[in-house]
């Protein structure tokens, strides 16, 4: 097992109701004034905005409000929030959404607390010092951004989607209650427990993985199945509360940390389909799902036997003859889940038709203009990246 910092300085209060305790939770910070920020209309035509700004008030919290938050947040929003926050003397940050939400929140106050602008820090040409501090009242189990260090965000200039982590904008605390999923379309509840299925996957297939980790891969595997297996309950009863407890609560686990701990992580798949989602627009989860695969059948022979662990420990499956071939079973397996959850498995069925020049395009964004590899399962550099494309397509 490698060595690691666990960090997790986010309150969780979960369960039915809960975002009625949001204003005390935010008064408990410190918070005078508050921007709520969230996406689009239904957190108004259901309501809950209405519940948290009267929690808010109640607890003796102005607010102030911006919504207009899209998929793949955009970088535009985040400037015309820290504009608005600094005109109206916001002190603390309430996001009332899904990732989305929570990482322009996490942007806005990357911004309102350090000087110059907030994009050098996902183009890493700075590291933050500060962020204000953010709460979360969670509409959207997917990202885990409630509970991590991350925040993405997508540059319209150029189409960039990218990344800062840091331990700055780990949100204060997380409402979640379950309810509050009840009302997604059937689409966005796969991809959002793809999604959360990526967070952990993308901890699990990385080098030195099996060797001292065994608790962690353990960890791993069952959060694996119990997400599989509530996802497949959703689809066809999307009003079952257990189910959508257990994947908004593993979604927070699958992203603070817990299931990597003591591991390297690999996070190429995310990488490329960062890069679809800056030039496409794409669902986030669907371009996880759209794009695992492909790196799967490219890089399991650095590594056969974990693939055929994650064959027979999460998918079920016993052995089929070789490691490789039962590693290959557990990948066709994994894409039959998606199938079964109606998540696309390559680019065509995402809706995408990829041309040979966007292929060049995304994986030279990839590497950031040559700058660097991704992946560490196996080390990949932009020649690879484009054969991983081309096989998705």
């Amino acid at each position: 097992m490698l060595d690691f910092t666990y960090y997790t300085p986010t309150k969780v209060v979960f369960g039915k109701h809960t975002e009625e305790q949001v204003g005390r939770l935010t008064a408990e910070q410190g918070a005078k004034k508050a921007l709520v920020h969230f996406g689009g209309q239904s957190a108004q035509k259901s309501g809950l905005l209405d519940r948290v700004a009267e929690s808010l008030h109640a607890a003796g919290v102005e607010t102030v409000l911006l919504g207009g938050v899209k998929p793949n947040p955009r970088l535009s929003l985040v400037y015309e929030g820290i504009d608005l926050c600094r005109k109206e003397g916001v002190d603390f940050l309430l996001a009332v959404g899904g990732g989305s939400v929570i990482d322009s929140a996490k942007a806005i106050g990357y911004g309102l607390a350090n000087e110059g602008d907030v994009w050098d820090f996902y183009e890493k040409k700075r590291q933050p010092s500060a962020c204000l501090p953010v709460g979360v009242v969670l509409t959207i189990a997917a990202a885990g951004s409630e509970m991590s260090d991350s925040s993405v965000i997508t540059k319209e200039e150029g189409g960039l989607k990218r990344s800062v982590k840091s331990d700055l904008s780990r949100p204060r605390f997380a409402v979640m209650n379950p309810e509050l999923t009840y009302t997604l379309p059937p689409y966005q509840t796969a991809s959002g427990c793809t999604d959360i299925l990526m967070h952990t996957m993308e901890r699990y297939f990385t080098p030195r993985q099996g060797q001292g980790a065994e608790f962690t891969d353990g960890l791993a595997e069952s959060l694996l199945r119990t997400v599989m297996a509530s996802a497949r309950v959703l689809r066809d009863d999307p009003l079952n509360y257990d189910a959508r407890a257990h994947v908004m609560w593993a979604g927070s686990l699958s992203h603070n940390g817990l299931t990597g701990c003591g591991t390297l992580g690999d996070w190429a798949t995310h990488q490329l389909e960062h890069e679809l989602g800056g030039m496409f627009d794409v669902a986030h989860g669907a371009g996880l799902a759209a794009m695992w695969g492909s790196w799967a059948r490219y890089v399991y022979r650095e590594d056969p036997a974990r693939f055929a662990r994650f064959a027979r420990n999460v998918m079920g499956l016993c052995d089929v003859g070789s490691q490789e071939q039962t590693a290959l079973a557990g990948i066709e397996a994994f894409e039959g889940f998606l199938r079964d959850i109606r998540m696309p498995v390559n680019l065509p069925q995402l809706g995408l038709e990829v041309t040979d020049a966007q292929i060049d395009e995304l994986a030279y964004k990839c590497t950031f203009m040559g700058k660097r590899t991704i992946g560490s399962f196996k080390v990949l550099g932009e020649e690879d990246i484009k054969a991983i494309y081309r096989m998705a397509r």
